[in-house]
Order: C-alpha cells, then sequence, then structure tokens
C-alpha cells in the first residue's frame, strides 16, 4: 500500500521517491535475500545446464592455465617461483586471480545484461551484483579445493630443491576472500555506471583485466620484480592480497600487515566510491543503456 499525505493508519509497505545519492537501504537489501540465492542458482544452473563437462570446468580452466604458466614462465622464460613447485606457485595466483576478476568483469556488465529485469521489476539493483559476488564463489570454493589437492600431492611427493608450509597467515583467509570480492565489486559497479552511457569502454574490461594481471604478482614473486617497478606494482592493491594468499598456503611471498591494511583500505574507498555511483546511476540507467 502507498502511504498518503495525512493518513496516520499503519501500512505495510512505504513507495516514496529517493533522490539522496547516499540514500542506500541495507535493510531493503536483507529483505530480499531469498531473491539474492534465487539469482545465484540461476547463474550457476543456466551457465553450465547446456555444457557437456558442467561443473568440470571449474578444475579445468585453471589446471590448463597452470599447465600453460609453467610451460611459458616457467620453463621457457625461467621466472622465479621463490623456491615453490611451479604448479602451486601459479595456481595460488590463478585461484585468487579468477576470483577476484570474475567477479569484476560480470558486475562491469550488469546494468546492460539485465537492463530487461531492471525495468519491469522493482527490487534493490544492488542485489544483482551481490548475487554474482556469491555465485562466483562456489567457483574459487571448487579452485580452492583443486589448491588443496595439489599441496596433499606435492606434500606427499615433493620436488627437488622446492618446499612450502602453510603458516599462520590462513588466519586472514577469510579476509583475504572478502577483500578480493569487494574489490572486485566496487570497481565492477563503478565500471558498469560508467559503462551506460560510454558503452564502447565495455571491449576494454576483458582487455585492461588482462593487463592488471601482469601488473599483479600472479605469475612472478614480488621479490623477483625489477626494483624500479615494484614500488609501482605494490600500489596494485591485488598484490599485498596474493602474496599475503600466497604467503599463507605456501609459505613465501612478501607479507606484512602494512601492505595488508593498504589493500583493505582501497577496497573499502573504491567499494564506497561504487555503491554511491552505482546507486545514483541505477536511478535513470534505463533511459540511457
Amino acid at each position: 500500500m502507498i502511504k498518503e499525505e495525512g493518513n496516520s493508519e499503519d501500512w505495510d509497505l512505504i513507495i516514496k521517491g529517493s533522490t539522496s545519492l547516499f540514500d542506500i537501504n541495507f535493510q531493503d537489501i536483507w529483505r530480499y535475500r531469498d531473491l539474492l540465492f534465487m539469482f545465484v542458482k540461476r547463474d550457476f544452473v543456466s551457465f553450465y545446464k547446456q555444457t557437456i563437462l558442467g561443473p568440470l570446468w571449474f578444475f579445468i580452466q585453471p589446471i590448463f592455465t597452470t599447465i600453460v604458466f609453467t610451460f611459458v614462465f616457467g620453463n621457457l622464460a625461467g621466472i622465479s617461483t621463490d623456491g615453490l613447485p611451479q604448479q602451486l606457485f601459479y595456481l595460488t595466483g590463478i585461484t585468487s586471480w579468477n576470483y577476484f576478476s570474475d567477479c569484476l568483469t560480470k558486475t562491469s556488465t550488469v546494468f546492460k545484461d539485465n537492463a530487461n529485469i531492471f525495468g519491469k521489476v522493482y527490487f534493490p539493483r544492488l542485489i544483482m551484483p551481490l548475487s554474482i559476488v556469491v555465485s562466483n564463489l562456489v567457483r574459487f570454493g571448487v579452485q580452492l579445493l583443486l589448491l588443496i589437492i595439489m599441496m596433499i600431492y606435492f606434500a606427499m611427493f615433493p620436488a627437488s630443491g622446492t618446499s612450502f608450509h602453510v603458516t599462520y597467515a590462513i588466519a586472514f583467509f577469510p579476509l583475504l576472500v572478502l577483500l578480493m570480492a569487494l574489490l572486485g565489486l566496487g570497481l565492477g559497479l563503478i565500471i558498469t555506471a560508467v559503462t551506460t552511457k560510454y558503452k564502447d569502454l565495455t571491449f576494454l574490461i576483458t582487455f585492461g583485466v588482462s593487463l592488471l594481471m601482469y601488473g599483479t604478482t600472479v605469475i612472478y614473486p614480488l621479490s623477483a620484480a625489477p626494483e624500479k617497478y615494484k614500488s609501482i606494482i605494490e600500489l596494485n592493491p591485488m598484490t599485498g592480497i596474493i602474496e599475503a594468499f600466497r604467503f599463507a598456503f605456501l609459505g613465501k611471498g612478501e607479507f606484512s600487515f602494512f601492505s595488508l591494511g593498504y589493500s583493505a583500505t582501497i577496497t573499502v574507498i573504491v567499494l564506497f566510491l561504487g555503491i554511491l555511483i552505482f546507486n545514483k546511476t541505477e536511478k535513470n540507467f534505463v533511459d540511457t543503456i
């Protein structure tokens, strides 16, 4: 019911205009949590129901990427892996980077991909990008399982001249996952808001994310980076997250509370800006999409 001016009755639902940039109704998002999980289920089922191997692609992609990275960067280029087994080194970087990049790229097209739904039905628009982050968490969990299986294998059959061990930083694992999710979400929200007006920017997203990977310590350790570029690489907030992730699981990496705090600070700023810009754009994006 719509509440009328001067009516003192208690109504079940009040619909009112909202123009404030900071008017973000998180309580409304919680009320629609069932819709969020419905979108998560939809994303998972629709993506794999017409594939032959189904969820096995969760394993296949990181396995083949690890094989290619091991051959190209490990064997041909001879890039250091900090004394870690090459497969484990690359797999930790791939697992963490894939979750971040999936959250970013899929969120960055949320307005364009769901314009029909947004134009017909009301629900908190943030539900859609949040569902993307949660559904990608399933894929991340499967790839993390693959990493653990590989760790067990190399613990039983150690490679010559390499070693690894789990460290105390494993306690920060939930925080690292949260930072990856929120950073990808924040950047994705900013990009999807911008591309509603400048649609040609969508062509640069995949290319830009691929370039950004080479500016992060996915295929090389921070210790192997040239000294003149090291400070630039450290400005990338994903560098501190991946280094901490690798240090937690494998015991090698330039982990520090300062770098983790820097990554967390940048993540909070990007997420805050992303939500504000998304909140402003979603009010009239249907007219420009």
